[in-house]
């Protein structure tokens, strides 16, 4: 495991939101700003110093996916790279199916194709457990659909999605249909720290990854494109990405988020199992709270297929932000719902696609590299003392 990058005293359980940056990425990248400046695109010397670590870098990428260097396309993030997935590979497209527990930006992508390209979206629901039922997808495949995408594991509860079975769905129902063209995307985002992330052991044709969730800079990201898929951009300018996306490579970005993918992937089985640990040892301690049991928590999400950095939690009758701010103010912080939405004040739509009556909320805790035992047990008894005081004005 690498060198903790703890230089705070505060306990930071918000690493599904987004993590630090590891001092071995960040030094690395801080030599490529310093050396390697130029344009990946410029002809002279230093522009194609530039690409040749650009392509390094894809290399390494690709190898660790157990991809071809020509599937891996660059973006500002996963945001982007969901975008692209739904938009890029639209024309012509009559239907979509997705699920009702997407990230915002394939929710707010598929509402938008709806409105202003006359697609027919199904948004498929999740079981109370938070996991979708593969035949759910296979009832909602039609001859026209053209992508289905599920994420690999969700933001907010965390559940893990059944990806190579869903993926085993749709080649039967293409083996059956041999005209249908249809293409199977997934939003790794949260995964990727934990889950097996190669794409051909998947069965999927398109994959997303942002660089903010493995310890490597913000504002990078890929979308993988199995070859022979078809994708349009859908930023215009250059001819950099193949086509697929214009814009002057972060070439210290890239670098910085394959070097993150690859200390990742060093210590993924070891880093797991620690913080499965962890995770399990922190619900078990709230399951055997009073103050916590009396008041009828709920683990929100699939108790054993979840990530192993996941804890997610609902206090009836206890305000999550109002949970959220009581925490922050004894130096633990943690979140109600994904931090793109947190703005929105309705409840998770997470959280209402589980369980439809749910008006409190929910409080997200996710562990990480720096995380301890010793964090643990001082969040659970501020949280014990946090609700000890709210009890006075929610009861």
């Amino acid at each position: 495991m690498p060198k903790s990058n703890r230089t705070y005293s505060k306990i930071y359980l918000d690493h599904a939101s987004a993590t630090s940056i590891d001092q071995g990425v960040l030094k690395l990248m801080n030599q490529v700003y310093k050396e390697n400046f130029a344009n990946p695109s410029a002809i002279h010397d230093l522009g194609v110093k530039s690409k040749n670590i650009l392509e390094n870098a894809r290399a390494k990428v690709a190898r660790i996916l157990g991809a071809h260097t020509d599937e891996i396309v660059f973006t500002s993030g996963a945001t982007e790279a969901n975008n692209l997935a739904l938009l890029g590979v639209i024309s012509g497209a009559k239907h979509v199916v997705t699920t009702n527990i997407e990230h915002a930006s394939i929710l707010e992508m598929c509402k938008f194709l709806e409105r202003n390209k006359k697609i027919e979206v199904t948004y498929v629901g999740v079981e109370e457990n938070g996991i979708v039922d593969p035949q759910k997808i296979k009832k909602a495949l039609r001859p026209d659909t053209s992508l289905v995408s599920v994420m690999y594991a969700n933001n907010e509860i965390g559940t893990i999605q059944p990806i190579k079975e869903i993926a085993k769905v749709i080649r039967h129902y293409k083996k059956l249909n041999p005209t249908s063209k249809v293409l199977f995307h997934t939003d790794s985002a949260q995964a990727v720290n934990y889950l097996d992330i190669n794409p051909t052991r998947l069965g999927v044709d398109m994959m997303t990854l942002g660089s903010g969730k493995v310890y490597g800079p913000k504002g990078v990201g890929m979308l993988y494109v199995k070859r022979g898929g078809a994708l349009s951009p859908i930023i215009y300018g250059g001819d950099q990405e193949s086509n697929r996306r214009a814009g002057t490579e972060n070439v210290a970005g890239v670098v910085g988020f394959a070097h993150a993918l690859e200390i990742v992937e060093k210590i993924k089985i070891k880093e797991s199992a620690r913080l499965q640990k962890l995770r399990d040892y922190f619900i078990n301690r709230l399951s055997h709270s009073n103050i916590l049991t009396n008041d009828g928590m709920i683990l929100n999400g699939d108790a054993i297929d979840r990530l192993a950095n996941n804890v997610n939690i609902t206090i009836p009758k206890i305000p999550s932000d109002l949970l959220v701010i009581e925490l922050s103010a004894k130096g633990i912080y943690a979140s109600e719902k994904s931090a793109c939405k947190s703005g929105d004040k309705k409840t998770s739509h997470v959280i209402s696609a589980i369980r439809p009556d749910e008006l409190d909320g929910s409080l997200r805790f996710s562990l990480g590299r720096d995380t301890t035992k010793q964090d643990i047990d001082f969040t659970l008894k501020a949280l014990q003392s946090i609700l000890t005081k709210l009890k006075k004005w929610y009861n």
